[in-house]
């Protein structure tokens, strides 16, 4: 595991792909929400406040990080504990003058495991990056994905899966709003009802089986052989609290999968072969995409969509709920808001290619990491969760 203590850790990102390199101590901007106050304390109880915090601020893991574009360029950032992914997208906006689209993405692949995931804009970078191993060759890359927001795009597709294809394309925008509504902004959140055949691979072995699983609201769900669809037959293969989804590359090729069109769930600490790893395979891409963007809602539930809401302020350039303070390490300067505009305006709408830059701070509590040598249980495979 990587040294995450109190020092600060770099990380270097090769177009768009970040590994830990060594420890440097930059310091922290004074203009941070998190910078210490430099006023004399004045009483016992400012002198017993002032020690908390630097005890506070002591524990917070920094990691520097250098961004790499197509051009060979590099831009130098640092990010702590408190940074959240949304602060250091809007931090890559700055420094590279891209549009502000709702599908730019950060996104960790896995060489060996032959994986990558879309990091959540509410997650605090810090955090998946801790889980990763010394030697690790996972990269992290700045990219533009559609599928990031689908669901909130088009949510007739994901909540009315079972419609035709022309019945779905014929939605209008207010119908799409009052879907959302009724999913998103109702007294409980409400996932895709989304069910159907998928492979799976058995632990351990070669073959992959066919299984009819559902989805729900606590994790999937499949009907053992000779048993009906009722909830009282249902098997849990897997709960979301402790695993992320993760879309695979060339598993036809690597596990003799049916098709190329896989995902996986597993601990985010489980960074090589495992026999706790969840193997699924669908049949298209359109049906791998469905899953993918309901897991996430069902995981994620509301946050998800939040994170659409604010994502969508900041492309049509309202203001944010976030107060963001620049924790650039970078030695060059960071160009006016006009001359930002004007760059701008001179980029295509929609970049399908990476152009990374620097993040930002945000003061939010410090998130422990998780202990080296956790173990993650292995989820029941078989009797109801």
């Amino acid at each position: 595991m990587a040294d995450l203590g109190s020092e600060q850790t770099s990380l270097t990102i090769t177009q768009g792909a970040a590994q830990i390199v060594n420890n440097q101590s930059p310091s922290i901007s004074p203009d941070s929400p998190g910078a210490l106050q430099t006023n004399e304390p004045q009483t016992k109880a400012d002198k017993i406040k002032l020690a908390l915090e630097k005890l506070k601020e002591a524990k917070v893991t920094k990691l520097v990080i250098k961004v790499m574009m197509d051009d060979g360029s590099s831009k130098t950032l640092m990010v702590d504990g408190r940074h959240t992914v949304r602060e250091v997208l809007d931090t890559l906006f700055e420094k590279t003058h891209c549009d502000r689209s709702v599908d730019w993405s950060l996104c960790e692949s896995n060489p060996e495991l032959q994986i990558e995931r879309g990091f959540e804009d509410h997650e605090h970078l810090v955090e998946p990056l801790s889980a990763w191993t010394r030697d690790t060759e996972n990269k992290i890359f700045f990219v533009s994905r559609p599928e990031k927001y689908a669901l909130f795009k088009d949510p007739q597709i994901f909540y009315m899966w079972k419609k035709d294809t022309k019945f779905l394309s014929e939605i209008k925008a207010q119908a799409k709003e009052l879907l959302l509504k009724e999913n998103f902004q109702g007294p409980s959140l409400i996932v895709p009802d989304l069910e159907g055949v998928l492979y799976l691979k058995e632990d351990g072995k070669k073959a992959w089986k066919r299984r009819y699983f559902l989805l729900r609201a606590s994790g999937i769900y499949y009907v053992p052989k000779g048993k009906t669809k009722s909830s009282s037959d249902l098997v849990c293969f897997v709960h979301f609290e402790n695993v992320n989804i993760y879309a695979t590359t060339d598993y036809k090729q690597k596990y003799r999968a049916p098709t190329d069109f896989c995902f996986i769930l597993k601990h985010p600490r489980i960074q090589k072969e495992s026999e706790y790893i969840k193997f699924l395979c669908c049949d298209d891409e359109h049906t791998l995409a469905l899953w993918l963007s309901s897991i996430r809602v069902a995981k994620y539930g509301t946050k998800l969509y939040k994170n659409y809401q604010e994502a969508v302020k900041r492309a049509s350039g309202l203001p944010s709920t976030l107060h963001l303070s620049s924790l650039l390490a970078s030695t060059r300067p960071t160009p006016s808001t006009a001359n930002q505009a004007k760059a701008s305006s001179h980029l295509p709408q929609t970049s399908q290619q990476p152009v990374p830059a620097a993040p930002t701070s945000i003061d939010k509590e410090y998130l422990p990491e998780p202990p080296p040598d956790f173990i993650p249980p292995p989820p029941p495979g078989h009797g109801s969760c």
